[in-house]
């Protein structure tokens, strides 16, 4: 099973954590976070996210 933290660094892809934390609106350190799972986001976040990279938030969060 792959966390939602490696699902975000793969979605990422070539881009920066600054560029991708900017068009999100939340701090670097908070993606940083997010990506190490140290951190959960918030559901207002979840849904941002999963607009950002086109795809639903059960599919980056709810995998399994």
């Amino acid at each position: 099973m792959k966390g939602f933290g490696k699902i975000l660094v793969e979605l990422r892809g070539q881009k920066t954590q600054e560029e991708v934390a900017r068009s999100l609106e939340i701090a670097t350190s908070t993606l940083a976070m997010y990506e190490t799972e140290k951190r959960t986001p918030r559901d207002s976040i979840k849904i941002k996210i999963a607009e950002y990279y086109g795809k639903t938030v059960q599919e980056i969060f709810f995998t399994k």
